[in-house]
């Protein structure tokens, strides 16, 4: 436990907490939406540091990331809880724990980076649950890791203040940010969130930081996967943060408070990407199936095929270390 740094006292006499847009006001016991940060004696303490749900080693595809260091293994690892409560959780057992005990693994941010090196990892990743809500944590595991040579990657749904953007963003090299719907409405009925302050984090990070971030975005059946959505999120990413960020369109399957809906169909997928491509966005992906076109990094310029990929599995790699495709010398952004 550790006490948390983006607080303040009320008039009311209650904690605030200002991390993330709910501005949770705690009167003394009490825990926020996000339940892993409560007021202890006047002060807002993070109840869960030190304190992990789990360690593994993962290629950087899985993050998903395709332009970070692709074919390297980051070191893995979350806490518990979430200050987002999104009906179709794919890691909900972890993101609604309510019992401490879920978090058996006690590690601090220098022996994280020990691990990390030992286990031949290039960087450690933020992930399970969103790093957002253990930002102090994250933080200070970022500089252990830096300071070990090793970069920092934060997988997050980006609900997060601008001080707390800042502050996490701050410490990472590289960025996944869900990005679930372009529908205010999805956003406050189905996740609890609002879309604009997504919107605002993913801004800041392309265009006011030098944190490589790619999009992801999960298409669920008749919910978010109509060409209309498609096209007008895939047309905003493309005219506000630019043709080059890659977008990850990951397929859904029945999770959490959401099985009633089925997986989505590939045909979806590739229908949402050429609409993503039609947008002119350079790099579009598909997850969480096989798809040959959908999972290969082509040069925007000649269109020859750079980084082929077999899962998170890289089976041919064809750019040079600044990133030139080797037939036309066009540049492919990334960190290669």
């Amino acid at each position: 436990m550790t006490t948390a740094r983006h607080w303040h006292t009320a008039p009311d006499g209650r904690v605030q907490c200002d991390l993330c847009p709910r501005y949770c006001r705690l009167r003394p016991g009490q825990r926020g939406f996000c339940f892993v940060r409560q007021n202890i004696d006047g002060a807002l303490e993070l109840t869960t540091y030190g304190r992990s749900s789990g360690f593994a080693s993962d290629p950087v595809e899985k993050k998903p990331l395709y332009h970070f260091m692709p074919g390297s293994d980051v070191f893995s690892f979350g806490t518990a809880g979430c200050n987002l409560g999104c009906r179709f959780c794919q890691n909900w057992e972890i993101s609604t724990a309510r019992d401490m005990n879920r978090l058996m693994a006690a590690a601090s941010p220098e022996q994280i980076a020990a691990a990390a090196g030992r286990a031949g990892c290039a960087a450690v990743a933020y992930t399970y649950n969103d790093p957002i809500i253990f930002t102090e944590y994250a933080v200070d595991t970022a500089w252990a890791a830096r300071a070990a040579g090793l970069a920092n990657i934060a997988v997050s749904a980006g609900y997060v203040t601008p001080a707390g953007a800042v502050d996490l963003f701050g410490a990472m090299d590289a960025a996944n940010i869900d990005l679930k719907s372009f529908d205010p409405d999805f956003y406050r009925k189905i996740t609890g969130g609002r879309l604009e302050v997504v919107q605002d984090t993913l801004r800041y990070l392309v265009h006011e930081t030098s944190v490589w971030t790619e999009v992801t975005t999960l298409v669920i059946p008749g919910l978010n996967d109509s060409d209309e959505e498609v096209d007008r999120l895939t047309a905003w990413i493309a005219a506000e943060l630019g043709p080059d960020v890659p977008l990850h369109l990951s397929a859904f399957h029945p999770a959490a408070r959401m099985t009633d809906r089925p997986r989505t169909p590939l045909a979806t997928l590739r229908r949402a990407r050429q609409l993503a491509l039609a947008n002119g966005l350079r790099h579009v992906y598909l997850g969480n199936v096989w798809d040959a076109d959908g999972s290969t990094t082509f040069c925007p310029a000649c269109g020859a095929a750079l980084v082929v990929r077999d899962g998170y599995s890289i089976r041919r790699q064809r750019l040079d270390p600044s990133g030139r495709c080797p037939d036309c010398g066009a540049s492919v952004p990334g960190r290669w």
